[in-house]
């Protein structure tokens, strides 16, 4: 395609161009100043973590083995070192961890030594997922810790450290041996491998008992205060057995799950993270001055398990990321601590690496922590309203991570709802695509909670709900809910029929059978009720549960867990952000009335069909101009007719939609002539619509019979650094199978973008995107959506509007030259 006078108005012109950017820079100068010290990108952590791993990679002996302060703690060593490469992003493919793994499986006895190695080692090998290869070699492994444990006195359930491994009943244990020791079971049981009930429970008998009076744990019973190291490795430990010993199943006659049965909260986490809250620090271990970088390993696990971000008013991970990326050696990349032990550099660095990697995994769901009126009169030990099942996200959460096209890491956390109220804002909601709402008495949310919870849906999130135990209080509670969001009626909550994507977004699921409900909010459906109660059956989730469970019960689990794999499935497409990469809201004060009144506006055209379907989509653009561009934009988006004299005002129009839509011919006729005085139009088909696709090329062969799209070849300036970003190639996600009775399959691309326009005197008046960029730009990410990834779509867009303002700026000047030249 031939677009005969771009190159030479753009050389002409770019001087303009650069100089109002100057003066936009200017005039934001004490902005930019602000953003420089801003909260820890995930950028500067990644680059961090590679050059941590580099490292790791460079200190690795010829066997495969890394070599630590003496040679009896090679075995233990190398396998924190393989652990943290593969966090780091390598697999069992690549050729380090397959020398690593060489290494283990060529020990012999007595190596590995003690419940350290051989706990490190059952780590390190299930971390690696190689095949089935290491599942013997894990067996044995965790017979022997089995065999160890500590069965009779005080210190029933733990563990100590060995040498030999086998205590046989009586011993004296310790909080970090025996933390280990089950991290080890954790992940052996996640590989297949069955660990027996009555480890488990000793397990809990030993940490519930020995907690301290405050709240946290010391090394040993008698061994003193609680300490940060200890308590971080209590919480872990407490979440951990509770959810294994899920698998103990108390049953109805008829053979189903008991669910709603009146049990007592335990109340030991909870505890332990007002200790933390108490105590916290990242710069020391609380409680003792040694072993700062091990604490700091554990405290990622305790958050990060426990689905706890605040430690009281402290982001553990955002201070414990920047206190270390702040310490890294500028020489080697390495970490070292203090002491004997953790001053070496390859312990330390691979402490830090499983902080850093582990602790940056996706927040794929944010579980509600709501108050109602009854809840200050519950007596103590009362399971509250919100959290009737306690381990039900944390199963669904660990259920989905590593499944096929998933992060092989997920998480989740709680999040408090007056928090967000009383000064948190929405973004304390937006940590997470989801929140996940549950209970069975009426959640009474009054106005200020309605108006959160309205204003973090229209933000792009998504709210997934779901009825425990039957409670007609809770479903009748969240349909008000609905009425109170939306009042005018606007939107419904209605019965999801089986065209709906939802049922297919995984697994292919019955509409029939599966009760769920919806309302549609902009681009997709935004919210789903469940009124039966998934909830009490993730709670009783095992990766791998016993063959003793009745067949009945394990199948309604597993249907429960592939309804919410489905519906997390299309809420986030599989592409939950990372931990950091946290959106900034508009702001709605000062600033905004600065640029009400500033350097650029952008015109939404209405039409009659679904002309507002990303209602902010266009304002997340221009909050991304004002922020990345170095520009000053408004970031009020006003809506015109397309017939309105206006029109003419505005550089740039905006104009998407999913519908079946038209233009009158006076409407027509007002918009050319906008595009003929040098207005440039953007256009996109939300998720790809193809109602609308047809409808806009039909429009366009309207208003320009003589013309028609065509395709923008990769090499023009609009896709190149010149006007912003090197978008020549891009990740777009495209339907594998779309037919109602397959499972939904989609695949991300790694493409040159399709960008469509239309020239009129040289310049571009028309540019359009047949694939969907407005619902990426609400971080609507839902795998049946037909378009480019969020952060391809922003920097697509950002290079759509500056070479359609650059284009502006020369046509404006050659027409200019014209006429003095006349």
């Amino acid at each position: 395609m031939d677009f005969p006078h771009y190159r030479r108005a753009y050389r002409a012109l770019r001087w303009t161009l650069t100089a109002v950017l100057c003066i936009s820079l200017m005039l934001f100068s004490s902005r930019a100043v602000f953003a420089q010290g801003q909260e820890l990108s995930a950028k500067a952590v990644l680059e961090s973590i590679e050059r941590g791993k580099a490292f790791l990679l460079q200190e690795q002996q010829g066997d495969g083995s890394w070599s630590g302060p003496g040679k009896n703690y090679t075995p233990g060593i190398s396998c924190l070192a393989l652990m943290a490469i593969i966090n780091c992003g390598m697999t069992a493919n690549d050729e380090p961890v397959q020398r690593g793994l060489k290494y283990l499986r060529s020990l012999r006895a007595p190596e590995p030594r003690g419940t350290y190695q051989t706990s490190l080692m059952i780590m390190a090998l299930a971390a690696a997922k190689d095949g089935k290869r290491d599942l013997p070699l894990i067996q044995s492994l965790v017979a022997r810790l089995e065999k160890s444990q500590v069965t009779t006195g005080p210190d029933a359930g733990g563990w100590s450290y060995g040498p030999g491994m086998a205590i046989g009943g009586a011993g004296v244990a310790d909080r970090s041996n025996s933390q280990y020791a089950v991290l080890a079971l954790r992940d052996a049981v996640h590989a297949g491998v069955p660990v027996s009930q009555k480890t488990w429970k000793l397990i809990k008998q030993y940490w519930s008992t020995q907690q301290s009076g405050d709240g946290g744990w010391g090394y040993q019973s008698n061994a003193g205060a609680s300490r940060g190291s200890m308590t971080v490795a209590g919480i872990a430990t407490m979440v951990i057995v509770n959810s294994m010993l899920g698998d103990d199943l108390e049953l109805n006659p008829d053979g189903t799950p008991v669910c709603c049965d009146q049990k007592e909260e335990d109340k030991s986490i909870e505890r332990a993270i007002h200790w933390m809250t108490t105590h916290f620090s990242v710069g020391t271990n609380p409680g003792v001055n040694s072993w700062l970088l091990y604490y700091l390993y554990g405290l990622e696990r305790a958050g990060r398990l426990s689905g706890t971000r605040f430690f009281g008013k402290h982001d553990w991970y955002r201070e414990g990321a920047a206190f270390l990326t702040q310490r890294q050696s500028v020489r080697d990349g390495s970490w070292r601590g203090a002491g004997q032990l953790e001053s070496d550099p390859v312990l330390g660095t691979s402490f830090v690496l499983l902080f850093l990697s582990k602790g940056l995994a996706p927040v794929l769901i944010n579980k509600l922590e709501y108050k109602t009126e009854g809840q200050a009169k519950l007596q103590p030990g009362t399971i509250p309203n919100w959290n009737h099942h306690q381990n039900d996200i944390l199963n669904l959460t660990d259920a989905l991570s590593g499944r096929p096209d998933w992060p092989k890491l997920l998480t989740w956390q709680t999040v408090n709802l007056d928090l967000a109220i009383q000064g948190g804002g929405v973004q304390v909601l937006r940590q997470a695509p989801v929140l996940f709402i549950s209970g069975q008495e009426d959640p009474q949310f009054g106005v200020p909670e309605v108006n959160m919870l309205k204003q973090f849906v229209e933000q792009g999130g998504f709210i997934f709900a779901v009825d425990n135990c039957n409670g007609a209080g809770f479903d009748r509670g969240f349909r008000e809910l609905i009425k109170k969001m939306y009042p005018q009626g606007e939107v419904q909550l209605k019965r999801l029929t089986a065209e709906h994507p939802v049922f297919r977004c995984e697994y292919l699921l019955d509409a029939e059978s599966v009760e769920l409900y919806g309302v549609d909010v902009g681009c997709r459906t935004s919210i789903i009720y469940c009124p039966d109660d998934l909830a009490c059956l993730w709670d009783k989730w095992m990766r791998f549960p016993s063959q003793d469970r009745p067949v009945k019960a394990t199948s309604m689990i597993t249907r429960a867990v592939r309804i919410g794999t489905n519906v997390i499935a299309y809420a986030t497409g599989r592409e939950p952000p990372n931990k950091l990469d946290q959106e900034e809201l508009a702001s709605e004060n000062g600033l905004q009335n600065q640029v009400e009144r500033g350097f650029l506006q952008i015109a939404k055209i209405r039409h009659n069909g679904t002309w507002d379907a990303a209602p902010r989509a266009l304002t997340n653009l221009l909050k991304a101009l004002n922020q990345n561009a170095g520009m000053i934009a408004s970031t009020k988006t006003p809506s015109l007719p397309a017939s309105d004299p206006n029109l003419m005002q505005y550089p740039l129009l905006y104009m998407h939609g999913r519908s079946q839509f038209s233009l009158s011919k006076t409407e027509q006729s007002n918009l050319k002539q906008a595009l003929d005085n040098g207005a440039v139009l953007f256009a996109d088909a939300c998720c790809g619509a193809q109602p609308f696709d047809k409808s806009f090329r039909q429009l366009m062969q309207e208003m320009f019979p003589t013309k028609q799209l065509k395709r923008i070849p990769v090499d023009h300036p609009l896709f190149s650094e010149q006007t912003g970003y090197d978008v020549r190639r891009v990740r777009r996600r495209q339907m594998e199978v779309n037919d109602v009775n397959q499972p939904l399959k989609a695949e991300t691309l790694v493409v040159e973008p399709l960008l469509e326009g239309i020239e009129i005197d040289g310049h571009l008046a028309v540019i359009y995107s047949k694939y969907d960029i407005s619902c990426a730009l609400e971080q609507q990410a839902s795998v049946a959506c037909a378009g480019y990834v969020p952060q391809d779509a922003v920097n697509l867009a950002l290079n759509i509007v500056r070479y359609a303002l650059l284009q502006d700026i020369a046509y404006r000047e050659v027409m200019s030259q014209e006429v003095e030249a006349e």
